[in-house]
């Protein structure tokens, strides 16, 4: 456990510099980069809403061609030359 405070401290003491080197003046998103990421992210949960909608809608089966026409297939052995 003696080791794992070693660690920390030895973590903190190299984290400290690091923080007061940062300069406050730099810029930073703010609150128009949380309005723009909150506004996109709803829009895309708009996008995955209308998807599944019309995924919902879609019909996967295939339809049968050759009962629509009434034609039996031959199964490509012709035997007429």
């Amino acid at each position: 456990m003696a080791d794992m405070s070693a660690s920390a401290s030895l973590a903190m003491t190299h984290l400290v510099p690091l923080a007061q080197e940062f300069d406050e003046d730099k810029v930073t998103p703010g609150v128009l980069g949380f309005i723009v990421f909150a506004v996109m992210a709803v829009a895309v949960w708009g996008l995955m809403k209308s998807m599944n909608r019309h995924m919902g809608r879609v019909n996967f089966a295939e339809a049968d061609e050759t009962a629509a026409d009434g034609a039996v297939p031959d199964g490509g052995n012709s035997t007429t030359a």
